[in-house]
């Protein structure tokens, strides 16, 4: 583990390969899963106030489910996450010509109709972060569906910070990440 300010960074983040590779898993992440994304609970109150503007950008299952759930679900652990149809794929989930899965949130984003972004932690994904008193981990989430993924990686030489980069620095912000560059510099040499 590497410690910068107050997060510790496995060095599977620096060790591993990752680039996801829609073509062959087909935003399997989306769907797959015993529960919906994790919130925080400042972007569960922006999916509320925000909703009208999103809704517009899913599908009429989601919009179904988010009726009968609300826009966000709280967990017995009193932990944020996002609702399912039907137990399976994420409410915010849209699918496309091909059965690709997409993020309603982030189409809509991308289309100007709103400024809320989809969730850090699928922005992340695979890179999972939990927060604990005293500092927050930042882990490397391994998942079968994910293997392409990981070949994918392997095949671009790509480490799993570098891909989940833009992610990391929304999350963390630009020094943070300069600093864990720095250190996979070093740490590779």
């Amino acid at each position: 583990m590497f410690q910068i300010k107050d997060t510790l960074v496995s060095e599977a983040l620096l060790e591993e390969a990752f680039h996801c590779d829609l073509q062959k898993c087909k935003g399997a992440c989306c769907v797959e899963g015993e529960a919906g994304a994790p919130l925080e609970k400042e972007e569960a109150e922006l999916l509320e106030k925000h909703l009208d503007e999103i809704l517009p950008f899913l599908e009429e299952k989601g919009k179904a489910a988010i009726a009968q759930q609300g826009t966000a679900i709280q967990t017995p652990l009193d932990e944020l996450e996002t609702p399912l149809v039907d137990g399976k794929e994420c409410v915010y989930t849209t699918f496309d010509a091909s059965g690709q899965a997409h993020c309603g949130i982030e189409q809509a984003h991308r289309a100007g109709a709103t400024t809320v972004q989809k969730p850090i932690s699928c922005h992340l994904y695979p890179v999972r972060v939990q927060k604990y008193s005293e500092f927050t981990a930042v882990n490397y989430h391994q998942w079968a569906i994910c293997s392409p993924a990981c070949a994918l990686g392997k095949a671009l030489k790509t480490p799993v910070y570098q891909f989940s980069k833009n992610a990391l620095i929304r999350k963390f912000g630009e020094v943070w990440f300069e600093e864990l560059d720095l250190i996979a510099k070093n740490y590779r040499k």
